[in-house]
């Protein structure tokens, strides 16, 4: 059964004039009938717009390539599937029977398109500027993590490129535990190189923190070890 949306609706911090905007942007293709792509591209596009705007204003400083790659980070798949994972979004999908058997709810694709169909029903719902509210308010961690000072480059960017440079295959990364309430949730991830035999864990409050965890402790045993 499907959770109630009420929460949801609190966990973004706005309450919709049109519900059926919001159970549009709930709905999976494999649904049939109206469901959240066109949607999905709206949302796209306005996600895309507003990053980009915060980031030129907020970091006067920066050059085109440091924004560039800051708005990259941000609207990518695995930031927004991570979003979505703290909105506890896959109690909420509208599923066909055979994404719902296959695990469709914890699908990053699924989870990240289903970001971006909200936020595009907020857009459609109440205009411009409460869409705006709720991307800024979603993404408020995260543009306060920022610093210009600090290298681009994430751990789990620099154990790939460090990995290319040896002609070591790429990493794969699992979720091997989750923990505490819905809303103040750990993870744990094991970073694997089988190539080398090698693991590491990290833990952290998104999947995404998790992940750059474990590869910074995969990095340090492969540059100091």
């Amino acid at each position: 059964m499907r959770a109630s949306t009420d929460i949801l609706c609190r966990a973004l911090g706005y309450r919709f004039s049109d519900a059926s905007l919001l159970e549009q942007a709930l709905t999976h293709r494999s649904v049939g009938g109206a469901n959240n792509e066109r949607l999905e591209f709206l949302g796209d596009a306005i996600l895309g717009f507003v990053i980009a705007d915060e980031l030129y204003h907020r970091f006067a400083a920066a050059s085109e390539g440091q924004l560039s790659r800051l708005r990259s980070s941000l609207v990518k798949r695995e930031t927004l599937a991570d979003i979505a994972l703290e909105l506890a979004l896959g109690d909420y999908l509208n599923l066909g029977p055979g994404e719902l058997r296959s695990g469709g709810m914890a699908r990053a694709s699924i989870l990240a398109d289903g970001v971006e169909a909200i936020l595009a029903a907020i857009y459609l719902d109440n205009g411009y500027e409460a869409a705006r509210q709720v991307i800024l308010e979603i993404y408020a961690p995260r543009l306060a993590e920022i610093d210009l000072k600090t290298p681009q480059k994430d751990p789990k960017t620099r154990l790939q490129e460090l990995l290319q440079s040896r002609k070591v295959a790429l990493p794969s990364y699992e979720i091997v535990e989750v923990s505490g309430s819905p809303h103040e949730q750990q993870f744990k991830v094991l970073c694997s190189i089988d190539e080398l035999g090698m693991e590491s864990a990290g833990t952290g409050s998104s999947r995404r923190r998790a992940e750059q965890a474990a590869a910074q402790t995969m990095l340090q045993g492969l540059t100091h070890g």
